[in-house]
């Protein structure tokens, strides 16, 4: 007779019982025709690390579900995948290399996409692993992975189609930039945090040598962009500035006074320093005027030729350097500390540069309005709780394009070809 161990061991336990479920096909669907299907996709883990509390709190609920199901009759299929998280993995793999003394450009783009591989092949791995520790009940046989050719050629081929619909574009706006991994940057990769920072009250002298302006700015460097200064529509205290000209500190070159809605004249001086090629606001101001757009920084976020002496400096490094040119010159009036929220980069941890770049978008207005109009129809969306479907209408009302394209080398990539001014998209019969 065995005795009873005094306490319970899992390890004695568990050992072997997962691959023998395995073995036997027991998470594989019947395929009975009669029964009624019941399937869930885990939510794909990226294979950027290893699995935390989080992920083993989500898949037992699925789990439990589907092993539930499963007792009462049902087909079920607990699909399991994982995420190639291009631009999360392809940092991940960045940060080792630097640690090596390495980067991407020296390794080049064929050995650095092996060296992700690897990366990916080792975490699959243990994240496999982590999901046998969980017993959860995934048929592997059809395991999928975002790489996949089937995937590619399916992301692929929606691209083409909502393309060839005019819901996909490619076209020039202000867009989330991350200097650290040279890539643009949605909405949703950018984390909003409180940071120590400062007004720099700049004098902007009158090109006729009447006097001088007061300009606010939290982004002194930006400045080598400016081509113009705004002021509310009938605010009487510059009306006889507007149609007027400045002279750019220490540039020397001539920017106009003009009036847009854009500027509130209740907030600091009522003057608005405007920069169409790193202000998404100012974008749109030189827009309404046919303002020229000057991108002062590289995709590193040092310096351009724009920026005169400043050429090839860090943005930061800049910002002191000119913040002190300014007060040496007699530009500066003041430097006045603040807290404001600064965007950094989910994935760097950097600031954040917005800048003017040549990007692809999807036009997500009437994609927002389909799903607004379905609401309102019997088959709508039903979320628990019923407050959630307040916060899905005021992100499709205020939903604005959404930039899809990535300066990365690990992940799919756009099915286009560039000759000259034309543009050529279609899906390649060959892996990319």
């Amino acid at each position: 007779m065995t005795e009873l161990a005094p306490k319970y061991d899992p390890r004695a336990v568990e050992e072997g019982r997962y691959q023998t479920w395995l073995d036997e096909d027991l998470f594989k669907p019947s395929g009975d025709k009669k029964a009624h299907p019941y399937s869930i996709v885990i939510p794909p883990p990226n294979v950027t690390g290893k699995l935390h509390l989080g992920h083993a709190w989500d898949t037992s609920i699925q789990d439990t579900l589907i092993r539930f199901k499963r007792m009462q009759g049902y087909d079920t299929l607990y699909l399991p995948g994982m995420d190639h998280a291009g631009i999360a993995t392809q940092a991940k793999v960045e940060e080792k290399l630097r640690k090596q003394g390495q980067d991407r450009h020296q390794l080049g783009r064929e050995k650095f996409i092996k060296q992700v591989w690897d990366w990916k092949d080792e975490y699959a791995s243990i994240i496999k692993s982590q999901w046998g520790k969980m017993g959860l009940s995934l048929d592997y046989s059809r395991e999928r992975f975002t790489l996949d050719d089937g995937l590619s050629k399916a992301v692929r081929k929606v691209f083409v189609k909502l393309y060839e619909e005019g819901l996909i574009y490619r076209g020039q706006y202000i867009i989330n930039w991350d200097p650290k991994l040279e890539t643009a940057l949605s909405d949703i990769e950018v984390i909003h945090k409180d940071d120590n920072g400062a007004f720099y009250h700049i004098n902007y002298p009158l090109a006729d040598g009447t006097g001088s302006v007061e300009i606010a700015t939290t982004r002194p460097e930006t400045m080598f962009g400016d081509t113009a200064v705004a002021v509310a529509p009938g605010d009487e205290r510059y009306k006889d500035l507007v149609g007027k000209e400045l002279i750019l500190p220490l540039v020397g070159r001539h920017i106009p006074v003009i009036e847009d809605q854009h500027v509130d004249p209740d907030f600091g001086t009522g003057l608005v320093k405007i920069t169409p090629a790193h202000d998404p606001n100012d974008f749109l101001v030189g827009n309404r005027h046919n303002l020229q757009r000057i991108n002062v920084m590289n995709d590193d976020g040092t310096m351009n030729e724009q920026a005169g002496k400043y050429a090839g400096m860090d943005r930061f490094d800049c910002r002191k350097a000119l913040v002190e040119d300014l007060k040496n010159e007699g530009y500066l009036l003041k430097i006045e500390p603040i807290v404001h929220s600064v965007g950094h980069s989910e994935r760097s941890g950097v600031q954040i540069e917005p800048r003017l770049s040549t990007q692809w978008f999807v036009k997500m207005k009437p994609l927002a309005d389909k799903v607004l109009s379905n609401q309102k129809e019997d088959d709508k969306v039903n979320f628990v709780p019923e407050r959630f479907e307040g916060t899905l209408e005021h992100w499709m009302e205020n939903v604005h394009d959404w930039v899809i394209s990535r300066q990365l080398w690990w992940g799919h990539r756009i099915p286009a070809w560039y000759n000259l001014s034309l543009i050529h998209i279609s899906e390649p019969t060959r892996h990319m």
